[in-house]
């Protein structure tokens, strides 16, 4: 069955979220949040978000808006616009919410929802996790998933370009 309805009801805002993942938790479900532009969604991204699923009962996706993807990686981003990541992010049967935040790092969102799983994808430490503190001390655990090499929007972006130089 395809519950192609649902797919924009994913897209909510903070205060919305905050209701739903009370009635989640109501529920006895646990709560995985990730975060990040997913500006040009690749394999590594598919991979990341898979992985993060896998965390919890329900999996919250935290996109950064155009205004804080442009702070962050400069005037050529983002490609794409944030209602359409995060529609396409919505269209993912693992993905359950999607929120947008105007800020440069998801603190606000994380501090708020205090999920049970913390997941990013990279080379961090713990430590350089936005929220990781705060999730640890509210009693939930941060995850880190190996990133798939050669993915990434960047490198995306370069092979387009110099397809056309």
């Amino acid at each position: 069955m395809r519950a192609i309805d649902s797919i924009p009801k994913k897209i909510t805002d903070l205060k919305t979220l905050c209701f739903k993942v009370a009635a989640w938790r109501a529920t006895g479900k646990t709560i995985a949040f990730t975060n990040g532009c997913f500006d040009i969604l690749h394999e590594g991204h598919i991979y990341s978000l898979s992985q993060a699923a896998k965390e919890a009962d329900i999996l919250i996706v935290g996109v950064n808006s155009d205004a804080s993807i442009k702070r962050l990686k400069g005037n050529d981003r983002p490609i794409n616009h944030e209602q359409s990541r995060a529609l396409i992010l919505a269209s993912l049967a693992v993905v359950d919410a999607v929120v947008i935040f105007e800020e440069d790092t998801p603190l606000q969102l994380i501090q708020t929802l205090l999920p049970d799983f913390l997941v990013k994808g990279g080379d961090y430490s713990i430590d350089q996790i936005v929220g990781s503190k705060e999730v640890i001390a509210n009693g939930g655990k941060v995850v880190i998933n190996q990133i798939v090499e050669g993915c990434s929007t960047t490198g995306i972006i370069q092979q387009i370009k110099s397809s056309y130089s």
